[in-house]
């Protein structure tokens, strides 16, 4: 079906009928709200289609379950989208509340129906256990940050990020001592796992390297500086207090 062709829920109708009436079910279509049932023999099936795979289809989907577990949603096929991010955390969705996913190419004269997954249990250890390394990453970057310089929510903006925070105590060591080396700076407290390797790759461009083994910050360390005040002034006062004992 072409682009400038615009579909419609019943589009998708005739295909997903005649796919599970092949499989030997009886369909009927606008039963109790229900867009598609099928029966064969004790097993009830519930379709409901949508021409975009949204909330609004999930839910639906979802109130459907107090009838059977055997609950699709059924939807176009979408083409390179089905690669997206979104398109990737829907089906996560659509796992995770156990129901099936059935997608449809439409064609002026033939239709194909392919059945993406089944409704089936989710199980929540195993998926649990496929995130341990998000989990540990997680924890720690929260510990490795010293404060909440961040506003939820917020988009297009830099954050300040545990690397970030450790880029930027190395920044205003070098901007009120001068030129130095790594040693020099991890005895002035920076990380001592992460300093040398910092400098080295030089991330945000804020370093120059003056002589072997020695950096400066250069003007754009300078100016990017002034985009993080909160984190700055909590080095700066770090700096001054040591400075003192």
């Amino acid at each position: 079906m072409g682009k400038s062709e615009r579909l419609f829920e019943e589009d998708l109708y005739r295909p997903i009928y005649e796919y599970f009436t092949n499989m030997g079910y009886t369909v009927k279509s606008e039963v109790q709200y229900c867009d598609i049932t099928a029966i064969k023999d004790d097993t009830l099936i519930i379709v409901e289609m949508k021409i975009r795979l949204n909330l609004e289809l999930i839910t639906q989907a979802a109130l459907r379950q107090r009838i059977t577990g055997n609950v699709y949603v059924a939807v176009p096929k979408p083409g390179k989208d089905m690669f997206s991010k979104r398109w990737k955390n829907l089906c996560y969705l659509l796992r995770r509340l156990e129901l099936g996913l059935i997608v449809v190419s439409l064609g002026k004269k033939d239709s194909e129906v392919e059945v993406v997954f089944d409704p089936a249990p989710f199980h929540k250890s195993i998926s649990r256990g496929q995130g341990n390394r998000k989990r540990k990453t997680l924890l720690k970057e929260f510990d490795q940050r010293y404060g909440d310089y961040n506003t939820g929510g917020s988009k297009g903006k830099k954050l300040a990020t545990s690397y970030r925070e450790k880029a930027i105590h190395i920044a205003c060591c070098l901007q009120k001592y001068g030129p130095m080396s790594p040693k020099r700076l991890r005895e002035l407290g920076t990380c001592s796992k992460k300093t040398t390797d910092i400098l080295y790759r030089n991330y945000y461009g804020w370093f120059s390297k003056v002589a072997r083994g020695i950096y400066e910050l250069n003007e754009k360390g300078m100016a990017d500086l002034d985009n993080f005040p909160d984190i700055k002034v909590h080095y700066e006062e770090m700096l001054n207090k040591n400075q003192g004992k």
